[in-house]
């Protein structure tokens, strides 16, 4: 199963979860790898001074790297508690703005952008309109960079397998026997095809970095109290699913296990 692909009659509801608990979301989740950032300001030009439009902000997981490059950035987030983490996170940088807004119905600005950049966001965006509206936000040549993250196998892999049995009974929508893809079995192509289906964008340029995270037992539980689908389950069964978790990570593994994690660039520019 795809991380950023949420199903669609749910994507709205989803979508709003995050900012249910900012201060979590901000403790628990994990940034990107600094290659990632190379990879950005080879590829789509975010060095000093350029001037960024950040989609889905969050609090400020990729801003804050990005700011720290000398980029002059107005980040859209539509979570308030969100955004006012990231104000937070990002106060020492005067070129940073932190706009809370939807991003469909936000007024560009005149000016337009070098590059519009979505970290683990450009998914909750409604397809009917981010591909335009990205386009609409940026220069002639500016570049779109959408990053999506993936679990995927490797780290603790026995775990990934055993903890499924914890998922089928507390999520009746877990489906039977589901594991961790491969990196190399993750099929993004869908992203380059809808850019193409655009007719505003070039070529599409990935590159993808694979990369593992180390989590006690309470960390990873904070991780998975920050994940939409498990928040939207019914209390009842989010702690039960979580203290089955627990159980397996300090019964078995020593209280401590590791995630694989392939973070992917897409970088396309207009046309």
């Amino acid at each position: 199963m795809r991380d950023d692909r949420p199903d669609e009659t749910r994507r709205t509801r989803l979508s709003r979860t995050f900012d249910e608990d900012a201060e979590l979301y901000d403790r628990a989740r994990p940034g990107y790898p600094a290659e990632m950032f190379d990879d950005l300001d080879a590829l789509a030009g975010t060095g000093p001074g350029c001037r960024v439009l950040e989609v889905g902000a969050g609090t400020g997981k990729a801003t804050v790297p990005l700011a720290e490059r000398g980029c002059r950035i107005t980040a859209v987030e539509l979570g308030a508690d969100m955004a006012a983490v990231a104000r937070r996170n990002l106060a020492r940088y005067a070129s940073v703005e932190v706009v809370t807004a939807d991003f469909e119905t936000w007024p560009l600005p005149q000016e337009p952008f070098d590059a519009v950049v979505s970290a683990t966001a450009f998914h909750w965006i409604d397809p009917a309109v981010r591909m335009t509206r990205a386009a609409d936000a940026l220069r002639p040549g500016g570049a779109l960079a959408v990053v999506a993250t993936q679990h995927v196998a490797g780290g603790s892999e026995e775990f990934f397998v055993e903890v499924q049995g914890c998922y089928e009974r507390f999520d009746p929508a877990t489906p039977p026997g589901l594991r961790p893809p491969a990196a190399d079995d993750v099929d993004t192509s869908d992203h380059a095809d809808e850019v193409a289906r655009s007719g505003r964008f070039g070529p599409v340029t990935v590159r993808r970095h694979e990369w593992d995270l180390t989590y006690t037992t309470s960390e990873y539980l904070d991780v998975l109290r920050t994940y939409s689908g498990h928040r939207a389950l019914p209390p009842e069964s989010r702690e039960g699913l979580l203290g089955c978790v627990a159980g397996l990570i300090d019964g078995r593994y020593g209280g401590r296990i590791t995630k694989r994690y392939l973070t992917e660039l897409r970088v396309s520019r207009t046309v």
